[in-house]
């Protein structure tokens, strides 16, 4: 069976795009069909200045909602990055092994480096370093496929030449791992900006759908959304874009062809008032879901304690391997005499 691997960023509240382009994906399909691994990559949220009390919480809200949106911990590990210190045991090897214009060329890296320098400010070392500590998420559980969004497969592609420059500078020790992509919605875009990204990090962005909206919110912010000139619906991503990403909202939330879809329809107020309609219907089960989690605190504890140690049994062993591989020294073993008296303790 193939091990898959994938995580979610506690920066900021889960959205409609982190469940059509994502966690669906992942309930529905990979949880089922390979060996799945399932991350709350708590660590990358700190490349950013944050609130420590916020990245805990929304740490435990993401986690509470990849269980509400139907992964099942008898079918895959859903576990919390920072729980398993074989994640940052395994990422200063991999910096030993990248170089620093592998890092300076990510496109995040230069993007949000270019905003800082503009107002006279700089980024912390850890927005360079986090692609590796990335590889070091994959590669430390030997994962053959990585389900990323389009603007995550730089990152991927990194994860696979380290794999590779490790595997013949030291000896063969990770799987080169490949990045696989949603067929639709891969990319849900901001209802208010069409051609960018819906990001979770604006937590008040009217053109950005949460998991959690209330219903009449999420009809609120879909029927504003900003649409394109002309009277036409039709699908056409570069010339359209604002319809576009209604149609391809609607399209994954029903199970249609985006363009079949917006043949379909003669007005902008009907496409808005069905794709409204669809996104709620797609919601409702996950807030149920979610609203029992929470009233259940222990029972998502006990996932993510179980998720760990899984997690943590099978990373230790490719950890410690790539240790050895790289030249350093192993500890010596305990003596005998010393292991039974811990075991009796």
């Amino acid at each position: 069976m193939k091990r898959v691997f994938s995580g979610v960023k506690p920066t900021g509240h889960l959205t409609l795009g982190n469940y059509l382009g994502a966690l669906r994906q992942w309930a529905e399909v990979d949880q089922h069909r390979a060996d799945s691994l399932f991350c709350v990559v708590d660590l990358h949220a700190l490349t950013v200045e944050h609130d420590p009390a916020r990245v805990r919480r929304l740490s435990r809200q993401a986690a509470t909602l990849l269980l509400a949106a139907g992964l099942d911990p008898q079918l895959c590990t859903v576990f919390v990055q920072s729980h398993v210190d074989e994640h940052a045991r395994l990422s200063y090897l991999l910096e030993c092994v990248a170089t620093d214009g592998e890092m300076r060329r990510m496109i995040q890296y230069k993007e949000k480096s270019g905003r800082e320098r503009e107002r006279g400010g700089s980024v912390r070392l850890s927005l360079l370093t986090y692609p590796v500590l990335m590889a070091a998420d994959i590669l430390a559980y030997g994962a053959d496929e990585v389900p990323v969004g389009d603007d995550q497969a730089q990152h991927v592609e990194l994860t696979r030449d380290l794999a590779v420059r490790f595997n013949q500078r030291y000896g063969h020790t990770f799987v080169v791992p490949k990045a696989t992509h949603p067929t639709v919605a891969a990319r849900v875009m901001n209802l208010q900006e069409p051609t960018s990204k819906m990001g979770k990090s604006d937590d008040f962005g009217p053109g950005i759908v949460y998991l959690l909206d209330e219903p009449d919110v999420v009809r609120k912010k879909v029927m504003r959304a900003v649409t394109d000139s002309g009277r036409e619906v039709v699908y056409d991503r570069e010339e359209r874009p604002g319809l576009a990403n209604l149609l391809e909202i609607l399209a994954a939330c029903t199970g249609g062809e985006p363009e079949a879809l917006a043949a379909a329809y003669g007005s902008y107020g009907a496409l808005k008032k069905d794709t409204a309609d669809a996104v709620v219907e797609v919601l409702r089960p996950l807030q149920a879901r979610h609203r029992e989690l929470c009233a259940d605190p222990v029972h998502v504890e006990g996932v993510l304690r179980d998720g760990a140690a899984k997690a943590r049994a099978m990373a230790r062993p490719v950890v410690d391997s790539a240790y050895r591989a790289i030249g350093l020294l192993p500890p010596a073993p305990e003596p005998v005499a010393d292991r039974v008296l811990n075991a009796v303790r």
